[in-house]
């Protein structure tokens, strides 16, 4: 109970910004707390939020549009622990101090900390919602404990479309988002969902969470270089490992692997957990069909690991520009869905203004013009590198404290930014 216990008393500047959405973009249009803003976004950002949330504020919903729902990926939901007004909720992720402080070792499922979802990562979802807010649709960003099983995600989500029966109601979905949204769509009382919009959702799985759950991906390595008494390997294996939703977008069938088959991993490196490969295999056996509601967003051009193989160290990528960086475009477009593309990256897909107006014309027509339906791509670069590779490359740890503001906001907007590596076409044999 004492670690529990400590996550009462450990205040940040990060637990004191952890607003609704509603109260930021109050803040946005009255310009109140602009210095705490304009450090947490950015002074770019903030100015473009503020002038988002103004246009948003002129335009009343209309209530003849359906209720649009955006639902967030993995990582993209804030979590942490309620406290009694009036201290702020202790935010445990993304709060750079606490990372710092060791503290993410309390979203471990098992350690007994009573953690859960404070709202959306507004970084990277009040864009979204303000663009949608200012075309007149009314909007709800919905969080959720993405840490956990998918199935049991898609049926809370089911729950809470269910209050809004029977009015028409429209999904934007990012990432994992997806897929407990086709959950969702699968449950009974669900028919008055109108549209369902996936913005890069890993509907044939994904490399990046092997990778997180090898402790080599990105956006795992660049934690580990804020927590500094853990390396990105053990939290992979005691922390990350242990989210179900993780193995979950594993691929189901990998060039020849099983990767919810403990034998067909290596025995070097962080280890998965057998009875989460289980329930892995188990969900892309429940996994409904594509639902005719869906419209694929995918991105391409993006270097992106398309393809693994079992090496003596570890795994090994193939990384072509197929995809948004994180998904191969061949996973987030499944054959048969209405699909458009875009060159923006897994991360932006909820930021970008083009695709955000293609949206709008989706929800509102069923079809847009502002994306191009059709992708070919005859490019032949490539790259290869491994688990023990990408283990290799320097991340220094960091001391937050001691960096600047300007230098805060690289290292957040860089968090999923994937290692350089340069493309090159294969020599013919």
């Amino acid at each position: 109970m004492s670690r529990v216990a400590a996550v009462t008393d450990h205040i940040t500047p990060y637990d004191r910004l952890g607003l609704s959405d509603a109260v930021v973009e109050q803040l946005l249009r009255n310009g109140e707390q602009r210095p705490a803003l304009e450090a947490y976004f950015g002074l770019g950002e903030y100015h473009e939020l503020a002038q988002l949330a103004a246009a948003a504020a002129q335009r009343p919903a209309d209530v003849s549009r359906p209720h649009v729902f955006i639902v967030p990926g993995i990582l993209g939901s804030l979590l942490g622990v309620r406290r009694r007004a009036p201290l702020p909720d202790d935010v445990l992720w993304l709060d750079p101090l606490d990372i710092q402080a060791g503290r993410l070792a309390l979203l471990d499922p098992h350690c007994g900390a009573p953690v859960e979802p404070l709202g959306a990562v507004l970084y990277s979802h009040l864009k979204l919602k303000l663009r949608l807010r200012a075309a007149g649709f009314p909007v709800t960003l919905y969080a959720y404990d993405w840490r956990e099983d998918i199935l049991t995600l898609g049926a809370s989500l089911a729950a809470r479309l269910r209050e809004h029966a029977p009015r028409p109601v429209a999904i934007v979905a990012h990432s994992m988002g997806g897929l407990v949204s086709r959950i969702a769509l699968a449950q009974e009382g669900t028919a008055h969902v109108a549209r369902t919009v996936l913005l890069g959702t890993p509907n044939f799985g994904a490399f990046a969470p092997l990778q997180a759950l090898r402790g080599t991906y990105a956006v795992v390595r660049n934690i580990a270089r804020l927590d500094l008494g853990c390396s990105a390997e053990a939290l992979a294996e005691r922390v990350f490992g242990a989210f179900p939703s993780l193995y979950q977008m594993l691929p189901p069938a990998a060039d020849g692997l099983d990767l919810t088959d403990r034998r067909c991993w290596p025995d070097c490196g962080p280890a998965p957990r057998p009875a989460l490969l289980e329930r892995a295999r188990q969900f892309h056996r429940a996994l409904p069909a594509p639902d005719e509601r869906l419209t694929v967003i995918a991105g391409i051009g993006g270097k992106t690991v398309t393809a693994v193989a079992r090496a003596a160290d570890g795994f090994r990528y193939t990384v072509t520009r197929g995809g948004d960086g994180t998904v191969p475009a061949v996973s987030a477009a499944p054959p048969g869905m209405q699909t458009y593309y875009t060159p923006t990256s897994h991360s932006d897909l909820t930021r970008d203004a083009q695709v955000a107006a293609a949206i709008v014309d989706v929800l509102t027509s069923g079809v847009t013009t502002g994306l191009p339906a059709r992708w070919s791509s005859r490019a032949r670069a490539r790259a290869e590198i491994s688990d023990a590779q990408l283990a290799r490359l320097p991340a220094a740890k960091l001391h937050w404290a001691r960096l600047t503001a300007r230098q805060r906001q690289r290292f957040l907007d860089d968090l999923n930014e994937p290692p350089p590596l340069r493309l090159r076409v294969p020599r013919p044999d």
